[in-house]
């Protein structure tokens, strides 16, 4: 699969130099067992601690530069970019980086078709709204009691699943993904749209299957929050957001 667009070097915000000793701090280093990892992250591999095999990180801090610089330029133009991740360890920090730029996320299950039918998500997030609007006209109060809080609980059921991307009203430009090993269904659908991808992901990930990988650490709380803070901020500084 090609590679989508990014900012050529001279013209792009590379991350600080001082990157690989933050990197260092949140434990972005450390790897897998040798026998978890995936070939195409051989030429990531420094070497081996205790059994777990180490990070590369100056080649991390290259491919981060490569992934800021595509989502500085996203930014640039305006387009929409949706986060996503199943993994308890990103939940909440998903939510607060997608949050503050005002872009879509999905944390939890990815729902099958989000991108491949994305006609009937779209009808699923309309029948939410016009439930929501019923209830906020008191429409629902005919409704016995009981059938009122069937309304309340299909509501609370559509918000979870669709909450994160009621705002997605078309396609997104990209999406950042929190290990695509674990998202494969996501990037599946992705390729299917041709919609490019970046991704944070461990060394048992298929780099190949990315636009935009970054190898690192993708199962710690503070690596994860380390590098979707430098996406995100990448991001509002080509859209001269404030965060």
């Amino acid at each position: 699969m090609p590679k989508a667009t990014a900012l050529q070097p001279a013209e792009r915000a590379d991350v600080d130099a001082d990157t690989i000793g933050d990197m260092f701090e949140v434990g972005a280093h450390y790897g897998l067992a040798r026998r978890r990892r995936h070939p195409s992250t051989i030429e990531y591999i420094f070497g081996l601690k205790d059994g777990i095999e180490i990070i590369d990180l100056e080649k991390t801090q290259a491919l981060l530069n490569d992934a800021v610089g595509f989502l500085e330029e996203l930014g640039e133009e305006g387009q929409q970019i949706l986060f996503v991740t199943s993994k308890p360890e990103a939940d909440q920090t998903v939510r607060t980086l997608a949050a503050s730029i005002e872009q879509p996320f999905v944390t939890g299950r990815w729902i099958g078709g989000t991108f491949t039918n994305f006609d009937n998500i779209r009808g699923r997030i309309r029948h939410l709204d016009e439930l929501e609007e019923k209830r906020a006209s008191g429409e629902l109060e005919k409704y016995t009691k009981k059938e009122q809080l069937l309304f309340e609980r299909e509501i609370d059921r559509l918000i979870e699943k669709f909450g994160g991307i009621r705002d997605m009203t078309k396609i997104p430009a990209a999406i950042v993904v929190v290990d695509s090993k674990e998202e494969q269904i996501a990037v599946d659908e992705a390729h299917h749209a041709d919609v490019p991808i970046v991704s944070l992901l461990n060394v048992d990930c298929d780099v190949n299957q990315i636009d935009y990988p970054i190898v690192a650490n993708d199962g710690r709380a503070d690596s994860i929050r380390y590098f979707l803070q430098l996406l995100r901020d990448a991001y509002a500084r080509g859209a001269d957001i404030a965060v």
